[in-house]
């Protein structure tokens, strides 16, 4: 309410209380351009004081564009896209946004209707979460969409590694590659199962490239290469269960198996199960991502924590933020957590 009480709060009285112009208060409400922090405190204590509810059709209908932020994942049950919109979506409440998301099931073809829609419908912002794809004609198809949105008006950023140019938030995936290859060889393993997630994916590239060179070289630790088997899956759980299958029946002396995100961990630990191959005893095993199951699964799960909530902020932050004349690409830290899932490769014992 006003502060006679008398009619809805309007984004005048909000002004008139802070002692700001409207335009002003506008500004700090909508977070279209940056203010000093004294004045936006006051004009935010303001808006508190008196209750006020931006009118997200007013807002509309005054830039014509949708307000909403459109967020667009792979697959909405994977916990990996689920902690990036988890992220997207406290950052949009932060800044008064509703987000809307689209499921493409992994199909470009259905990630370039989304961003048609989204320009044809005037959104105002765009997140695009997922791995991006090595198809060098899809991606050129990609852009084009994007460039189309943004010269219309739109703001839209990219989650993960893409071939597309655009503002960027991305983990350092071959980095976790390194660190699960510098783990196992530590630990001592000389014989290794790789499952992969399938090829043209640039985060599973990434983490495979990471790894596959670290276990070639001995580096960091100084030590003799390794022998490496790779099985490539889908980047699901089921993916996982029956690579780490191919993996064992073509490498039944391999001590260690590194899979390329947590979701498939999870299906070569059924597999190991299965066979009746002990983890860690038996068969080390490691993921990457830090999905929040890792910790809950028996052995919890060695893997390489990957930020992914922070992505999804980052990646609002950037749509969202002021308005930059160059390419903004962030690389994001990813660090191991060791769990019980892997042991050294003199503990490893046959199951009996």
């Amino acid at each position: 309410m006003s502060p006679a009480g008398k009619h809805a709060c309007t984004l005048l009285d909000v002004a008139t209380h802070a002692g700001v112009s409207e335009a002003t208060a506008s500004r700090v409400l909508a977070g279209s351009r940056p203010v000093g922090d004294a004045l936006r405190t006051r004009v935010l204590a303001s808006a508190s004081a008196l209750a006020y509810t931006p009118n997200p059709h007013a807002r509309a209908l005054a830039r014509s564009r949708d307000a909403s932020i459109a967020l667009v994942v792979h697959d909405v049950t994977d916990p990996y896209f689920s902690e990036v919109a988890r992220g997207a979506l406290e950052a949009a409440c932060e800044a008064g946004r509703t987000v809307v998301i689209s499921d493409t099931g992994r199909h470009l073809g259905r990630e370039l209707e989304v961003v048609r829609r989204a320009r044809a419908q005037r959104v105002e912002a765009l997140v695009l979460a997922g791995s991006g794809s090595a198809d060098r004609g899809a991606c050129e198809r990609l852009g084009a969409e994007l460039l189309a949105f943004e010269r219309s008006g739109g703001r839209a950023a990219l989650v993960g590694r893409h071939l597309v140019a655009g503002d960027c938030v991305r983990p350092d995936n071959v980095l976790a590659g390194r660190l699960l290859g510098g783990h196992l060889l530590a630990l001592g393993h000389r014989v290794v199962g790789v499952v992969a997630g399938p090829d043209g994916l640039t985060a599973s590239d990434d983490r495979l490239a990471g790894l596959l060179a670290v276990l070639a070289s001995g580096l960091p630790s100084g030590t003799a290469p390794a022998e490496v088997h790779v099985r490539a899956g889908a980047f699901t759980r089921d993916g996982g269960e029956a690579a780490a299958s191919e993996l064992l029946a073509l490498a039944p002396g391999l001590t260690a198996i590194a899979a390329l995100n947590d979701q498939m961990a999870i299906g070569a630990l059924a597999a190991l199960r299965r066979l009746g191959r002990r983890v860690p005893d038996a068969v080390a095993l490691c993921g990457i991502d830090d999905i929040p199951v890792a910790r809950d699964l028996a052995p919890a799960l060695t893997t390489v924590r990957v930020p992914m909530v922070e992505l999804g902020r980052r990646a609002v932050g950037l749509v969202l933020g002021e308005k930059v004349h160059t390419r903004r690409d962030e690389c994001l830290d990813v660090e191991l957590v060791v769990r019980q899932s892997t042991a050294g490769a003199g503990t490893v014992k046959e199951a009996r």
